[in-house]
């Protein structure tokens, strides 16, 4: 029985892959357009290709009967709206080509959605559910959400129309430890360099990777996910101030205090540059990060947690797993003295601690 995974080299890929070869699944092959030394090293089947490529795809879906869909590209310029479409849209569209037309069906296929195709509002008293509608309106400027809802219509289109037994997964903003990418925790990282140039009226909705990929797993497992259900992921609702007040707490690094007026914040961070106090720490903030801060991406789990049995952990744990990892590994917090010492056990789980210590070990 052999699972096949895209995108099985970033940040979720990689805990679905971990967690699937402690349960003891050994027939794992990853598509990737690079190499994966350290998924060969784990026995995975690395075939390199492209999404994008239909003869690559049929090689690389041969004699599969699992399918973890994770590839994508998170992105919030503009400007690279074409690359988002390309892999989400046209990528999506090309595998499920291939998969229906394979001699012998698949089981399952799980893809990797997010939180933001339904689970966004302008309002702090909304809150996104799976029967919400698409969110095509609020995320119309934002092409790597804009892009997702239009895959997620795509698979919809295959399961209605092709029998494709697709579920669909929508986490929120991945947190906890092992990002080497950066493609998720970012904001922790900006927040802990004092770059965050102030407090924006929004609200965000977080969630541990580790728990997200047991949650995939699940649906792939589980009889309760069929065809055509979505489950929305996350483990946290908060304003965005009391994020950076958690934040604080757990890092020791003070979060903003200057706040940053809505009326200003509507017009992007072009206008940011001219309010008192907030020009010196502008760091990397774009118009389209300001724009989603100022919205709310509240949603509720209870279909997860009520469908496949799924229980996120605590949120503060995710929180500050996240900023010990980033702190031990990111090239920001690491200098010519080594990696920073071990936190004492009364501070952070004891896993956490053998987690950092098998990457450092990993990487020496």
């Amino acid at each position: 029985m052999t699972t096949l995974i895209t995108g099985g080299t970033g940040f979720l890929g990689r805990h679905i892959i971990d967690r699937l070869i402690a349960t003891g699944d050994e027939d794992l092959r990853v598509l990737t357009r690079g190499e994966a030394p350290e998924l060969e090293a784990l026995g995975v089947e690395v075939f390199q290709g492209s999404l994008l490529d239909p003869d690559d795809l049929q090689a690389a879906c041969e004699g599969v009967t699992r399918v973890y869909h994770l590839a994508g590209r998170v992105e919030r310029d503009r400007s690279k709206a074409h690359l988002m479409y390309e892999l989400h849209v046209d990528g999506t569209r090309m595998l499920l080509d291939v998969l229906r037309g394979l001699d012998e069906p698949v089981d399952k296929i799980v893809v990797a959605s997010t939180s933001g195709t339904v689970g966004v509002g302008t309002s702090p008293d909304f809150m996104g559910h799976d029967a919400s509608p698409h969110a095509e309106s609020v995320v119309r400027n934002w092409p790597y959400y804009l892009s997702k809802i239009y895959a997620e219509k795509i698979c919809f289109d295959y399961v209605e129309n092709h029998d494709l037994p697709i579920v669909q997964m929508r986490p929120t903003l991945l947190l906890g430890p092992g990002d080497e990418r950066e493609s998720s925790t970012g904001d922790v990282v900006m927040f802990l360099k004092s770059e965050v140039p102030g407090l924006i009226d929004g609200g965000v909705s977080f969630v541990d990777v580790r728990d997200v990929a047991d949650a995939f797993i699940a649906a792939m497992e589980s009889d309760a996910a069929e065809p055509g259900d979505t489950y929305l992921l996350g483990a946290a609702n908060m304003t965005m101030h009391s994020f950076f007040e958690h934040l604080e707490a757990l890092s020791g690094v003070p979060a903003p205090t200057v706040r940053i007026p809505d009326a200003v914040a509507r017009f992007g961070s072009k206008l940011l540059e001219r309010v008192s106090g907030v020009a010196k720490r502008l760091g990397d903030l774009d118009p389209a990060s300001v724009e989603m801060a100022r919205h709310y991406w509240y949603i509720d789990s209870s279909r997860a947690e009520n469908e496949l049995g799924w229980q996120p952990r605590d949120p503060a744990v995710t929180l500050r797993d996240t900023i010990h990892w980033i702190r031990e590994n990111h090239p920001d917090f690491t200098d010519e003295h080594g990696p920073r010492p071990d936190p004492p056990p009364e501070f952070v789980p004891p896993e956490t601690v053998e987690f950092a210590r098998q990457l450092r070990e990993q990487h020496s």
